[in-house]
């Protein structure tokens, strides 16, 4: 979080996982602009690929400051939670960092099946 929350425009990050939920990288996906970036499906999990991570957490920030998800990152989401149980990639959370709290998505139940329930979000 105090590595994505001052950063003045909208920035996509993806924490590549071992089989241990370890982090074996950090990648940095995107680089947008204030009021957002375009994400692809596929470069999100393109080094999840290589390095034959077996999951992932997608962490955005939002300049704003505030981390409430907009429509586009529902929408998102949903589309990296599919992709990952096509190439067998679990998508564990997607986190939105805003000025001095974040969110969950999947603690909010936002692009998961029922039950794919995770542990917390503050606010």
């Amino acid at each position: 979080m105090p590595a994505m929350r001052q950063l003045e425009s909208e920035e996509l990050r993806a924490l590549l996982l071992n089989t241990k939920n370890v982090v074996i990288a950090s990648v940095s996906i995107y680089a947008g602009n204030l009021a957002g970036s375009s994400v692809r499906v596929a470069e999100v999990f393109r080094d999840a690929v290589r390095r034959q991570a077996a999951a992932l957490v997608v962490v955005h920030n939002h300049p704003s400051g505030d981390p409430t998800p907009s429509a586009d990152d529902l929408r998102i989401t949903a589309e990296l939670a599919e992709a990952g149980r096509l190439l067998d990639i679990e998508l564990l959370d997607h986190v939105i960092v805003g000025a001095g709290s974040w969110v969950s998505l999947r603690s909010l139940g936002q692009g998961w099946a029922a039950g794919g329930q995770s542990p917390r979000s503050t606010r």
